[in-house]
């Protein structure tokens, strides 16, 4: 799988992919080391919010068919613990299953096909580029310390 694109990371992010299928793994993560990401692979949910404990990740990459943590029940919990860098879910059951960002906690929902390397790319670019606004809990302390 190659990207196509002459793109490099100006600095390299670093990417937790998820996924328990190794070739999926594979495949992408050689992408995106293609584009200069710094890619850490993990084979289950579990595994990722270990992971995330110890260590800052500026995007994660996860499947949604998973065991015995799936896709939608690692977001929703890293969601919970104030992960609030952008999430990309993968799955093959987007449109059977209607899964859409609002309803998924995850800021894109790709449905796996053809066109996913592409897609996956163009979306990380996108998402590693854009800068973020902190949670409103981060600017209102933010605000409190410039008053003081």
């Amino acid at each position: 799988m190659r990207s196509g694109s002459s793109f490099r990371a100006a600095s390299p992010s670093t990417i937790l992919l998820v996924d328990d299928n190794t070739d999926g793994i594979l495949a992408r993560r050689s992408v995106l080391e293609e584009l200069g990401y710094k890619v850490i692979p993990a084979g289950c949910g579990s595994e990722a919010l270990k992971l995330v404990e110890k260590q800052s990740f500026d995007l994660v990459i996860t499947d949604y068919k998973m065991s015995p943590v799936n896709g939608l029940e690692l977001i929703k919990r890293l969601r919970e613990n104030g992960f609030n860098k952008p999430i990309i879910l993968l799955t093959g059951f987007a449109d059977n299953l209607g899964l859409k960002p609002d309803s998924t906690g995850a800021d894109v929902v790709l449905q796996k096909s053809a066109n996913e390397v592409v897609t996956l790319v163009r979306h990380t670019k996108r998402l590693l580029s854009i800068p973020r606004k902190p949670p409103a809990s981060q600017r209102a302390r933010a605000r409190k310390v410039q008053t003081s």
